[in-house]
């Protein structure tokens, strides 16, 4: 595609509609995108992630019970006031930024079960433009935000683009499964939750991906897949099958982190909280010291 055709990415699509059983009871009365690491919910370090990439317009869909996600990126005056009021103005400061780090849109998700109904859900407002589409669970952690390194090789090429990382072969069965062209990124086939021996590889896809108007009236026109639940990898299957390039990109200098269970939200909170320059060192020490025991 030539480079004065390739539009900017300024708008992404965060999924946030999930339950988080996984979680319970901790997300009984709160969001799962609203568990902390260390101090910030997990879905501003998504949106910091997707500004740092330039993105201006987030769209999250949501469902009823995310109003305290909502109220998150809102303005809290009687918060911010108070916190002026007893001198802590660097507070005060990071939490009126929250607000004004991008422009935030909220849509409700109408439609079948399956990660590709957010999309869907959200078309309207990413029309004929390519845009980022990220689940509000899942954490890149990296020297430059991911998103940017996506959409700095989309604006190189213009094809579309999926997250991927190595998994485990007892970790297969729990993701999107990559087929790549040999001795390329290129996209061949995306296998969902193979076995360990139906595998292609052992390359996962992820929450981050760039698409397109292509993916939306294709994901129209997808039928129900595995779990009778509507999935944004047949959609790309289809794209790929009717001569669409797809690449699969892995993180550079960086790692995704899921936080969608108990095992994975506890090692992406160790992760973030080992590097943290205020409080890193010291938690390094208890840990230290904890596995001595």
């Amino acid at each position: 595609m030539p480079q004065e055709k390739v539009k900017k990415i300024k708008k992404a699509i965060i999924a946030v509609a999930g339950s988080g059983t996984r979680l319970l009871p901790a997300t009984k009365s709160m969001p799962k995108e609203m568990l902390p690491i260390v101090d910030k919910p997990i879905i501003q370090l998504v949106v910091e992630e997707l500004v740092e990439a330039g993105i201006e317009d987030i769209i999250f869909v949501t469902r009823w019970d995310k109003k305290s996600l909502e109220d998150h990126f809102d303005h809290s005056t009687a918060l911010e006031e108070d916190l002026k009021k007893n001198g802590k103005h660097a507070a005060a400061e990071e939490i009126e930024k929250i607000a004004e780090m991008a422009n935030f849109i909220y849509v409700r998700q109408k439609g079948p079960y399956g990660n590709g109904t957010p999309v869907l859900s959200a078309a309207s407002l990413v029309d004929d433009e390519p845009f980022v589409f990220a689940f509000g669970d899942d954490l890149v952690k990296s020297k430059v935000s991911f998103t940017k390194q996506m959409v700095e090789d989309y604006e190189k090429h213009g094809n579309l683009i999926i997250g991927a990382q190595k998994v485990t072969p007892e970790e297969v069965v729990r993701y999107g499964i990559v087929k790549l062209k040999e001795g390329t990124n290129q996209l061949e086939d995306i296998v969902e939750k193979p076995s360990m021996e139906d595998a292609p590889s052992q390359l996962a896809t992820f929450g981050r991906y760039i698409l397109n108007q292509d993916i939306i009236n294709i994901l129209r026109n997808t039928p129900l897949g595995k779990g009778n639940e509507l999935w944004i990898a047949d959609a790309i299957k289809t794209y790929v099958k009717q001569g669409g390039i797809v690449l699969a990109e892995e993180v550079k200098d960086g790692e995704w982190l899921t936080t969608g269970d108990p095992l994975n939200y506890l090692k992406a909170t160790f992760s973030y909280a080992l590097e943290r320059e205020d409080i890193g060192k010291d938690f390094r020490k208890f840990v230290d010291s904890q596995c001595k025991k």
